[in-house]
């Protein structure tokens, strides 16, 4: 590679924290890490140091966690469910402020996410899974997205939300939603404590309990979906993968930890396929529903209830 090769890659690496639509040079193709990337990723997780600097106080726990449901929600009900695979159908306008509500999550935009899942469910737990547990528990955890190679969307994947041009948007700049995020929290912090200093917050302390660390608990949480979920849990039916329910994972991610119901009917809005099994983002969406702002979801056919089930659970 000679210098001016050289100067242009690095030129378009630092810019793809602008524009996403920017190349990454002659690396792009390879599992070189992203380490433009992977410093904001580390600088977020030590940053959760700064609760012993800004304390805490009830309310920042409580804006911590709306925070998280809010983004979470938005994420397995719409990122995954809607966007990944259409398990209801929306207005325009409700798709792309549940877009920007899971843009939030920092999590990259919905395309992107939306490609990468739809390619995960193609060849789950082969060898061209992108995430899959038997590459690595780290690398499915979180090494995968670390990479080059995994920047740019497939779009192969996505040719329906494509012709979206909001969404495109988010995907380009997908940094820009979480900075607003982040601005946001800091401005409601400042504003408690000049209008309600009872409350013992501020613009800091909301900015680190309501983005930093509701965010990183978030990212994990999922994450955990794509390792913890291929690894320990039972298995009712068989999927031809390592997919696997899991109860804990369920409660933490809304319903997503329903992992081996999910890849034995994919386009189910309902991940808990029975009463027991606790599907916080499905009950959201019926709500939805009956507000008329999701229509036509997707349920379980009985026949799918009964077909492939395995003679006993794997544990």
């Amino acid at each position: 590679m000679n210098s001016e090769t050289a100067d242009k890659s690095r030129k378009n690496t630092l810019l793809q924290w602008f524009d996403s639509s920017k190349e990454a040079g002659s690396y792009a193709n390879i599992d070189a890490i992203d380490w433009m990337r992977v410093i904001p990723f580390i600088l977020m997780h030590l940053a959760c140091l700064l609760v012993f600097v800004v304390g805490w106080s009830p309310v920042a726990l409580w804006v911590a966690l709306a925070s998280y449901l809010l983004r979470m929600f938005a994420i397995t009900a719409f990122y995954h469910r809607y966007f990944s695979h259409k398990a209801f159908k929306t207005s325009r306008v409700c798709q792309f402020i549940f877009g920007v509500l899971g843009a939030a999550a920092t999590q990259r935009g919905p395309v992107w996410w939306a490609a990468n899942h739809r390619y995960h469910h193609r060849y789950s737990d082969t060898d061209k899974d992108t995430h899959s547990p038997r590459h690595g528990f780290i690398w499915s955890h979180m090494g995968w997205f670390l990479t080059l190679k995994h920047f740019n969307t497939k779009t192969q994947c996505v040719r329906d939300l494509q012709k979206y041009p909001e969404l495109h948007w988010l995907d380009r700049f997908d940094v820009v939603v979480p900075v607003i995020y982040g601005i946001s929290m800091w401005c409601l912090g400042a504003w408690l404590e000049d209008y309600y200093p009872q409350l013992h917050t501020n613009g800091w302390q909301l900015f680190i309990w309501g983005y930093i660390i509701s965010t990183v608990v978030l990212i994990h949480c999922t994450l955990m979906i794509n390792s913890l979920a291929h690894i320990y849990g039972s298995q009712r039916f068989d999927t031809g993968d390592d997919s696997r329910n899991n109860s804990l994972l369920a409660l933490i991610s809304l319903g997503e930890g329903w992992h081996n119901n999910h890849h034995h009917y994919p386009v189910s809005a309902k991940q808990g396929f029975y009463w027991w099994e606790i599907d916080i983002s499905y009950y959201l969406l019926r709500l939805m529903a009956l507000l008329g702002l999701i229509w036509d979801l997707k349920e379980v056919p009985a026949h799918r209830l009964t077909s492939k089930r395995l003679p006993e659970n794997k544990i």
